[in-house]
């Protein structure tokens, strides 16, 4: 059995680079439509 304050320590590793891990595969996910939106938005102010 783990002391307590091991385990907040494991979770407080792993929280974050779960997150950093889960926004930069959204980001990836919705950076081609971001990108095409740009292109679109800059096509149409000319």
């Amino acid at each position: 059995m783990m002391k307590p304050n091991s385990y907040f320590t494991i979770i407080m590793v792993i929280c974050p680079i779960y997150w950093i891990l889960r926004w930069t595969s959204i980001c990836f996910e919705l950076w081609p439509s971001f990108e095409i939106s740009l292109i679109v938005a800059s096509l149409l102010k000319r």
